[in-house]
């Protein structure tokens, strides 16, 4: 999942003025007069119009379909610009910049703030493909078998082909107790297959731990959620007063969440005022996110980190600095390779704007975009791991710290 700083970097009306304001003053064709001028049902055509911008085709066509379109009384204007708005992102060629309408934006606050309703799987879009990145843990995604980097190919009986990351999401969530279908294809299948999958309320874990073999500490993060950081400070005194003499920080599936979250969480890590990562605005400027102040009170426990190809952005940024900060072997699978940043613009009425304002660097300087973090050890895991309860991966990770 995304970085998300609601810090405005850009002015507040910027997107409303994009999708009202380039036709004002601009004339079309053969006529001296503007269609903007023509167009009854817009409040604030002026407002921050730019004059370097010839935006006539826009008004032609709006003046078209409010004075001849069939079914004019039940058109709903403020749907036309949103849906101007969403046109002109996915133009970008970005599945990460995107636009929130009020309902859209209200369920995606409701999934940083950890509940929410539908099957518990973290979606992307992944060479123009609706993708999985990671089942949640305990939730019915998980349940029915979905895999990191499966394809959804439909949802319901609606391809996927034309939609973006958050109109999937849209159509994949709904109320508890009722039942999507997906059609799924997956790595080495011939033709994909139907999954029915009952939707429920997610309650999305932050992360727990326990002992593995008397003495290693196991700590699995499943996502960078609001409050990790005091349930991860809980974690890290009682492992502090346990007897652990290492750590495996379980990090598969995590599709990631506030970077926030994982630079404070790199602190128990690793020494204060250590480069985590670095955001590259590819202009540059490049912005420096260091840990902050703290006890550092696992700092020096050996540590192994297992990683997979649900691994993205905030748990790929956490990983990639203890790896090149503190030269933590990695194992498993090669991780997602979510590497952008993106920023969340609160905009008037309750909508919001998701846009990608730089990519990550990992201290080392290496772009974790597209192609992911390889591990130091790679461990396949078999559908015969699964059915029988075994985990290479795990296994290994307390070899290397035995």
């Amino acid at each position: 999942m995304p970085k998300l700083n609601k810090k405005l970097i850009v002015p507040i009306l910027l997107v409303f003025a994009i999708a009202v304001g380039f036709g004002a003053g601009l004339f079309i064709g053969k006529s001296s007069k503007s269609s903007l001028e023509e167009i009854s049902s817009l409040n604030n055509p002026e407002l921050n119009r730019p004059g370097n911008v010839d935006f006539s085709l826009f008004w032609d066509v709006w003046k078209e379909v409010e004075s001849k379109y069939v079914d004019r009384s039940s058109v709903d204007t403020q749907k036309m610009v949103y849906g101007a708005i969403s046109g002109m992102l996915i133009a970008l060629g970005d599945p990460y910049t995107t636009f929130m309408p009020p309902d859209e934006n209200k369920k995606f606050s409701e999934t940083m703030k950890g509940e929410f309703g539908g099957i518990g799987a973290e979606v992307s879009s992944r060479n123009g493909i609706i993708t999985i990145v990671a089942p949640l843990e305990g939730t019915p995604a998980k349940q029915a078998g979905l895999q990191p980097l499966d394809q959804i190919i439909k949802i319901d009986d609606k391809s996927t082909e034309n939609l973006n990351v958050d109109e999937a999401v849209n159509l994949i969530r709904g109320p508890k107790g009722t039942e999507v279908k997906l059609m799924i294809m997956r790595d080495g299948w011939q033709e994909p297959k139907e999954f029915k999958i009952t939707r429920d309320t997610i309650r999305v874990p932050s992360m727990k731990w326990e002992m593995k073999d008397g003495d290693i500490a196991y700590i699995q993060l499943y996502q960078f959620t609001e409050n990790i950081t005091v349930e991860f400070e809980k974690a890290a005194n009682e492992i502090a007063k346990s007897n652990a003499k290492g750590i495996v920080l379980d990090m598969r599936g995590n599709p990631g969440g506030y970077l926030e979250s994982a630079n404070e969480i790199a602190g128990w890590f690793l020494p204060k005022g250590q480069l985590v990562v670095t955001e590259d605005s590819g202009n540059g400027k490049k912005v420096e996110y260091r840990t902050p102040g703290g006890e550092q009170k696992l700092e020096n426990y050996p540590l192994v980190v297992l990683i997979d190809s649900g691994s993205a952005s905030a748990s790929e940024i956490l990983a990639g600095a203890l790896r090149d900060d503190k030269n933590v072997k990695l194992v498993g699978m090669k991780s997602f390779g979510k590497g952008s940043v993106q920023q969340l613009n609160d905009l008037p009425g309750g909508s919001s704007l998701k846009v990608t304002v730089a990519k990550w660097l990992t201290p080392s300087g290496k772009s974790i975009m597209h192609d992911g973090l390889e591990p130091d050890e790679k461990v396949e895991v078999t559908q015969d791991d699964i059915d029988k309860g075994n985990d290479p991966q795990l296994q290994k990770a307390l070899e290397l710290l035995k």
